[in-house]
């Protein structure tokens, strides 16, 4: 019953990273690992929660007046492709090396958030049409490849690519996140369960907690609109980009903090 409750701790603080930012399942998945599951079942068991979590916050969302259609269904379309292909073929790229590429694109987000605050924070006309939406397709197609292969931390890829290229708030590129997020992730766990990838228990005991975080996240955010979600962004980012550079950084600096009290 410890675990259970360890778990859904876990999941309700992941649900509310994820739905503001993104890097939860850094969260999630050393979770999952600590409990016993194999890597790559893990990898697939927390799919099960991102979908409960998402399928939450989209109405979440939704209750606030926040409706994406049918722009992110026109984005989750090359997303599914490129996450069913990630999911088939990811695991053959060298994980150690790719978060170490991931943490400097960490760093170039925050490097462009705090530079370019008013292209991000300030935009009024959405780019929605002509060049703007084929490069946004062709981008969700390649972020779906990376959503396919292990997901975590692609909240911060979708994030500056609808505020970048389709000039969207950002409360309203989270909202368009966790949809395309929902439809892709469908296709990756299918894939996951066919090649018996996924612990159904613990996936759904994780969605429990990663639901309520979820809930509660996009319905706050609404609220605080854009000014906070991007003080909490730049947070979130550098934590995660500490993390894939320096796994043991983390529990280095509490075993510090515990010997100094």
């Amino acid at each position: 019953m410890l675990d259970y409750f360890l778990l859904m701790l876990v999941g309700f603080i992941a649900g509310i990273i994820n739905i503001l930012a993104g890097g939860g399942s850094l969260l999630t998945l050393p979770m999952l690992i600590f409990l016993g599951l194999p890597p790559h079942i893990a990898n697939g068991t927390n799919r099960i929660a991102i979908i409960i979590q998402n399928i939450f916050a989209v109405k979440g969302f939704q209750s606030k007046g926040i409706n994406t259609y049918p722009f992110s269904i026109y984005l989750a379309i090359p997303a599914t492709i490129g996450a069913i292909i990630g999911a088939f073929v990811g695991v053959k790229i060298n994980g150690e090396l790719f978060n170490k590429i991931l943490g400097i694109i960490m760093v170039v987000i925050v490097a462009y958030m705090v530079f370019k605050p008013s292209e991000i924070s300030n935009k009024t006309l959405e780019r929605i049409t002509g060049k703007y939406f084929w490069l946004s397709i062709i981008a969700f197609f390649f972020i779906g490849l990376y959503g396919g292969f292990i997901q975590a931390g692609v909240g911060f890829i979708i994030l500056l690519t609808l505020s970048s290229i389709n000039q969207f708030s950002l409360v309203k590129s989270n909202a368009i996140k966790v949809t395309v997020a929902l439809i892709y992730t469908l296709a990756a766990v299918a894939i996951f369960a066919y090649n018996g990838s996924i612990n159904w228990k613990y996936g759904l005991i994780l969605s429990f907690g990663n639901a309520a975080g979820g809930w509660f996240m996009s319905r706050w955010s609404v609220n605080k609109g854009d000014k906070f979600v991007k003080k909490a962004l730049i947070i979130m980012v550098l934590a995660m980009a500490i993390k894939l550079w320096f796994p043991d950084f983390y529990s280095i600096l509490a075993n510090e903090i515990i010997d100094f009290f």
